[in-house]
């Protein structure tokens, strides 16, 4: 056999195995085309997608002008607090104040805040841009990274807790132990529920690491009881953990739970405002990106530790974050199988 004749049947042989990895193959062309359908979903408007603006206090010709502004969609708060917790929480691009000319408050790490600032002076027909005072969010709690590091923290409670149990289950299935396991006394609720309890002892290091991180280094304020943040990401820990073990529950290869668990985070990477708001998505979604748990939780942390809202105030997050749980473990119990 010549070189070529040798390294084509080699090249070809190599196609055929990579075509027969389903898992690869849906990383390499279904996931590329997943995730830019999301987003052009997201952020679908043809153009720069209109700008948030909030305003609180303002009358008269500049309400109007903003009002009946292309490329701005307006959002009135009754008081001055409601308008900065949106500002902070990514719901509104900037917030126009009233004052002999109207105040701009904006974060500048906030990539869309800028055109909105611009799309503001141009609705207000302030050609001169020092006619228009800017005041630049510094206070904590405010900035983008204040918003970011709550989503940070639940997308990394999400990650270890589905990796750490539904890779430890498949890994066990995959070397035959959970076969030897079968021929014990031992329940299997015990079982299952033991591989989420295990998740928990790793969380008290990762939870306060990050908030010991994000507190000090970054000065991101967490302004809620300890005792309630702690209950909240215990919660968090023990619902992803409970999708692991669903996710893992019949898959018999490392490589096939490693496409599963993808494939359920994936949804939440993209819609459960992590880096930016959900609210960027059209209002026919919305109700079914709060209804995932990432998006319950990162609203809660954000709740807790920005707006010092105790757990009261997140109620239905927190239902939401129970209905998870109890959902996944009772279908993990039925759908479960040892080899």
């Amino acid at each position: 056999m010549g070189r070529w004749s040798e390294l084509r049947e080699l090249t070809r042989q190599r196609v055929l195995t990579f075509m027969r990895q389903q898992e690869a193959v849906f990383w390499v062309f279904v996931f590329p085309m997943i995730l830019a359908a999301v987003l052009g979903f997201a952020f679908k408007e043809g153009g720069a997608p209109a700008s948030r603006v909030g305003i609180f206090g303002v009358s008269g010709e500049a309400g109007e002008r903003l009002t009946a502004s292309e490329g701005i969609e307006l959002e009135e708060f009754e008081t001055r607090e409601a308008a900065e917790v949106a500002l902070s929480g990514g719901h509104v691009d900037v917030l126009v104040l009233p004052g002999e000319a109207p105040l701009v408050r904006l974060d500048t790490a906030r990539q869309e805040a800028e055109l909105a600032r611009l799309r503001v002076l141009v609705a207000l027909q302030q050609v001169d841009e020092s006619a228009l005072p800017v005041e630049l969010v510094t206070e904590r709690g405010s900035r983008y990274v204040d918003f970011l590091l709550p989503g940070l923290l639940g997308m990394n409670l999400m990650g270890t807790g589905l990796w750490a149990i539904g890779f430890a289950i498949a890994d066990m299935r995959q070397r035959k132990v959970l076969k030897r396991l079968l021929v014990s006394p031992m329940r299997r609720s015990s079982f299952l529920a033991s591989l989420m309890l295990s998740r928990l002892v790793f969380l008290l290091l990762e939870v306060v690491f990050l908030t010991l991180f994000a507190t000090f280094v970054l000065e991101v304020p967490l302004r809620s009881s300890l005792v309630e943040y702690g209950l909240l990401c215990l919660l968090g820990a023990v619902c992803f953990a409970g999708l692991g073990v669903l996710a893992a529950s019949r898959v018999k290869t490392i490589e096939g739970v490693s496409g599963v668990l993808n494939f359920v985070m994936m949804p939440m990477w993209l819609g459960s405002g992590v880096f930016f708001s959900y609210e960027r998505f059209p209002d026919v979604v919305q109700p079914f990106l709060r209804a995932l748990p990432l998006t319950a939780l990162n609203d809660s942390l954000r709740a807790l530790m920005l707006d010092g809202a105790g757990l009261g105030s997140v109620l239905p997050e927190l239902g939401i974050l129970v209905a998870w749980t109890v959902a996944s473990f009772l279908l993990a119990l039925k759908l479960f199988r040892w080899k």
